[in-house]
């Protein structure tokens, strides 16, 4: 409360107490408005410091640092094996109950009537079985998915423990020793890539194979994948393969409406893949 309203309004209460009980609670209001409009005045004006960090919060720029590590997805190239989900699974000792990755390949099939059929069983590891006749697919295609690792990422705004965080790197990380596996990150994810685990009953996600990156070396999906459909690299490289594919191909990420700035690139992306 600023210091001003609050004298005024504790000189006004004194003198009524002191001479004149009988005053009516319309006088009260009158004074209470005061202090509130005092307050409301000066949280937009004492303090504009506080807007101007909100402010900047939304003009968030790629950081300086010496690596801001993405991913690089070629459509064109993915056959489908499930190579990388499966390599996922071993590296990050992820569940081997179905429904629990890290990284999965889904199936989009465009019929000729323009309706979708997206198909991912056991996140693609065992393979695809073609569902839909041949004669009604105008397209068909695989789409690798995992953690976008957004620079504006919805998870980390909403933990409500700080469990989950952007490491110096570009890569969205979760310290499962504060997480209480609320479920609020997995809920607010827009690309349906967290879990809670059956295992430590913590949140769990894609970490760009952090550990591996430490040595020098790429995540797990990246090395396993037998057509080099996956990319990974620093951002930051210009003479990088990730920057290089970025640059040679059309690129598009993932619902860019939402402005989570992902840093999963697509080439050949459908405007169909959700």
């Amino acid at each position: 409360m600023p210091s001003s309203a609050c004298t005024q309004f504790l000189t006004w209460f004194t003198m009524n107490t002191e001479k004149d009980k009988n005053k009516t609670r319309r006088d009260f209001f009158k004074v209470s408005a005061t202090v509130v409009t005092g307050i409301a005045i000066n949280s937009v004006f004492v303090k504009p410091s506080m807007v101007q960090a909100e402010n900047e919060k939304e003009n968030i720029k790629i950081p300086d640092f010496d690596k801001w590590y993405g991913f690089g997805i070629d459509i064109d190239k993915c056959i489908g094996c499930g190579n990388c989900a499966k390599a996922c699974k071993i590296e990050n000792d992820v569940s081997q109950e179905p429904f629990y990755f890290r990284s999965w390949v889904e199936y989009y099939v465009i019929k000729d009537d323009e309706t979708i059929k997206i198909e991912s069983p056991n996140g693609g590891i065992d393979g695809f079985k073609q569902s839909v006749p041949p004669d009604e697919i105008e397209k068909s295609f695989f789409v690798p998915k995992t953690c976008n690792h957004c620079a504006k990422s919805p998870c980390e705004q909403v933990c409500p423990v700080g469990a989950t965080f952007l490491s110096p790197e570009g890569v969205v990380l979760v310290d499962k020793k504060y997480c209480i596996g609320c479920g609020y990150c997995v809920q607010s994810c827009p690309y349906g890539c967290r879990y809670i685990s059956p295992i430590t009953h913590t949140v769990d996600k894609c970490t760009m194979c952090y550990h591996r990156l430490k040595k020098g070396l790429p995540p797990a999906c990246v090395e396993a994948c037998p057509t080099g459909a996956r990319i990974h690299g620093d951002l930051h490289d210009k003479e990088g393969e990730l920057v290089k594919f970025m640059k040679e191909h059309n690129c598009r990420v993932l619902k860019p409406h939402l402005n989570t700035k992902p840093k999963l690139h697509y080439n050949s992306l459908n405007e169909k893949v959700i």
